[in-house]
């Protein structure tokens, strides 16, 4: 059964994101109330612009010729007036964690001084064995820190549950949407702490437009690049930024066909998958395991209660 399928009979907690109205979805996954237009950054003219992150704002899954696109050099391209021109860099990479942003991809931000900087980070470090949602917190706010405190406008994401996306089986999923939850509870706090931009690409319909994920399931298709760089450009249009036309509602080209699609992942994204399953799967097994002894024991909600507790605990000791 794909993604797009029907799931009847679900408790609300069990629909996806934007099947549920606000009100009914955990705080984290609530859309973040705007602060005063005096607590954000002063709009003005974004022409260069550095995007932070890995294998979602490298662009995998928005193939041109032989390179990797994605939404952030479609969005780039739309950021100017007519007349003015982007220096846009873009220094995302495949399996990048929010410790790689710290310590590799922000010095090289930084010298390029952007005026607009995206930072979209901490779906691969919920894939690792080790996942500390402290160091994520910590790595994260230092990044979103020092882009801001250069005077960089930041644009932030909350994410899809990959475990939601792939379908994966509860005691798998579970454990994997906790970490995603907490993840994305960390990011809206970040998000308001250091007066970001933030999409909810959480809440964008992957789910019920097919369409929005290439074929790995785990990546927006071209369409669902155009689409995140279309939400990004609106919410910095209302922010009152001078921009040039939005991007195009859907790629120019034509979407790639079946062959195409499993000779891609034939040559790549198995060896994408693989590479995650030699450090992920031996943890998430235990995880799994773990998680199927406490739900016969009753006691199932006892491991979210620790995940709360311990990112309630990493947003205190930001002050």
């Amino acid at each position: 059964m794909s993604v797009l399928d029907a799931w009847p009979d679900r408790t609300a907690e069990e629909r996806p994101a934007e099947e549920r109205p606000a009100e009914e979805r955990p705080a984290e996954e609530r859309p973040a109330e705007e602060g005063p237009a005096e607590e954000r950054p002063a709009a003005r003219e974004l022409l260069r612009f550095v995007a932070l992150g890995d294998s979602l704002t490298e662009g995998v899954g928005d193939q041109v010729d032989a390179r990797w696109r994605g939404w952030a050099a479609l969005l780039a391209r739309s950021l100017a007036p007519e007349g003015r021109t982007v220096e846009f860099t873009n220094l995302a990479c495949s399996g990048a964690l929010t410790a790689d942003l710290s310590e590799r991809q922000l010095p090289a931000a930084l010298a390029r001084r952007p005026q607009l900087a995206a930072v979209l980070v901490g779906g691969n470090d919920t894939l690792r064995t080790g996942f500390d949602i402290r160091r994520t917190t910590m790595e994260l706010d230092a990044t979103l820190g020092e882009l801001s405190g250069a005077g960089a406008v930041l644009l932030t994401a909350c994410l899809p549950d990959p475990g939601m996306l792939l379908r994966l089986p509860s005691p798998l999923a579970r454990p994997l949407a906790r970490r995603m939850r907490a993840v994305n509870t960390v990011v809206h706090a970040l998000t308001a702490r250091h007066r970001a931009i933030h999409l909810h690409i959480a809440d964008l319909p992957w789910y019920a437009r097919r369409g929005l994920l290439s074929v790995d399931r785990l990546h927006p298709s071209a369409e669902g690049h155009h689409l995140i760089a279309r939400r990004f450009h609106e919410l910095l249009t209302t922010a009152g930024h001078p921009l040039g036309p939005p991007p195009a509602a859907e790629p120019a080209e034509a979407p790639p066909g079946l062959g195409a699609d499993l000779w891609w992942m034939a040559t790549q994204g198995t060896r994408w998958v693989a590479a995650r399953s030699t450090d992920l799967l031996p943890g998430l097994l235990a995880l799994a395991a773990a998680e199927g002894a406490a739900r016969l024991r009753g006691s199932s909600g006892r491991h979210d209660d620790q995940m709360t507790r311990a990112t309630a605990r990493a947003l205190a000791e930001l002050g």
